[in-house]
């Protein structure tokens, strides 16, 4: 069974990944990124496409082998960790590209949630006995509560597939809530929606974190979303890192407006 990691005082760091490498062939999608995460903390990651932002998430949670470099969670190290061991910690992630269950309700999907912070005897306990039903009465107590803590409350019987765009989103986060993250990895969460729908979803998620005390990392690339949303910001641009700052400090940095925009954007700024 994998230990726990140390329980971190407010503040300080809660994941460090230093000179983290990934390479796909002869491409290096990571070259010696060094990132870190102070608990309570919000941190947004940005970067053009291709920059390395979901590679270095599918680092963080085990999804991607790194060629160099160590990832530490609290005092453990997590780049031979499998992914299961790494969600059971703790460290939760979404996708850019929905993973919901179509044909499930919302409650059952958020149920879903709790299989990774569940231990195989608590599975156990789920089976058909009058143990299994008090625990199953309590885990979906629980996922009704998430749905309202998100604005699904009146969708608690709906199936996932008669959601609207904006409420999948709203039911992917509930399902990671039930997980218990102590790390929150959202992967553009705000995709797909409008400027009024992500700064209604970036709010709710920003609420959360900061009621919930979560630490979280968050790609987006609405870039005026981002620096609202995080206390500091980290730009990847082809593998490296490239600004490491306050929001608007990094997202002002000509190095960035370059990297998004191209020479000619920062000569007709200067």
């Amino acid at each position: 069974m994998t230990a726990m990691p140390t329980p971190v005082a407010r503040n300080d760091l809660i994941l460090q990944a230093r000179a983290v490498s990934v390479r796909f062939g002869g491409v290096r999608a990571l070259d010696s990124v060094d990132v870190s995460v102070r608990d309570g903390e919000i941190l947004g990651i940005m970067g053009p496409n291709g920059s390395g932002k979901t590679t270095l998430f599918n680092a963080i949670t085990g999804v991607e082998r790194t060629q160099g470099g160590s990832i530490r969670f609290g005092d453990l190290e997590l780049t031979r960790m499998a992914p299961y061991r790494i969600a059971r910690l703790g460290v939760v992630r979404t996708f850019q590209n929905l993973r919901l269950f179509p044909n499930m309700t919302t409650t059952e999907n958020v149920l879903c949630g709790a299989h990774m912070r569940q231990s195989a005897s608590v599975l156990r306990a789920l089976l058909p006995s009058p143990r299994g039903a008090a625990q199953e009465a309590t885990e979906r107590r629980r996922a009704i509560a998430l749905l309202h803590e998100v604005g699904l409350a009146d969708r608690v019987d709906a199936y996932a597939s008669d959601l609207s765009y904006g409420q999948t989103k709203r039911l992917e986060l509930a399902r990671a809530l039930n997980a218990e993250p102590r790390l929150l990895l959202l992967d553009e969460p705000a995709a797909g929606l409008n400027d009024a729908q992500a700064a209604v979803l970036l709010g709710l998620v920003r609420d959360l974190c900061r009621r919930r005390h979560l630490t979280l990392i968050v790609i987006e690339h609405n870039v005026a979303a981002l620096v609202w949303l995080a206390d500091r910001i980290v730009v990847l641009d082809a593998g490296r890192v490239l600004a490491n700052a306050a929001p608007e400090v990094a997202a002002s940095d000509p190095a960035v407006i370059e990297a998004y925009l191209g020479h000619a954007a920062v000569a007709a700024a200067s």
